[in-house]
């Protein structure tokens, strides 16, 4: 699966893109050209073990509290709610 990491995504996505430019889908092309504008990028999330999960979590849960919790308390109760969560 092109999703888990593993060393020979670069290859299965470089024959993906080949095959979608190959096709009409004018969407699918403009995502292909954002994906060769910043492949090295692309390679590396595709190929290495290593990822920003949890900490894209953390900030997503504390931008939710906060959404929440805007308009309704003070800064300490958003901080008591943040510190809990």
């Amino acid at each position: 699966m092109l999703l888990d990491s593993a060393d020979g995504n670069a290859t299965l996505l470089s024959t993906w893109i080949t095959s979608v430019q190959a096709e009409d889908l004018p969407h699918l092309h403009a995502f292909t050209r954002g994906l060769e504008k910043d492949r090295a990028a692309v390679d590396a999330a595709l190929t290495l073990p290593h990822h920003n999960g949890g900490t894209e979590g953390v900030n997503n849960k504390t931008k939710l509290i906060k959404r929440q919790m805007y308009g309704r308390a003070s800064l300490p109760l958003l901080r008591h709610r943040i510190l809990l969560g």
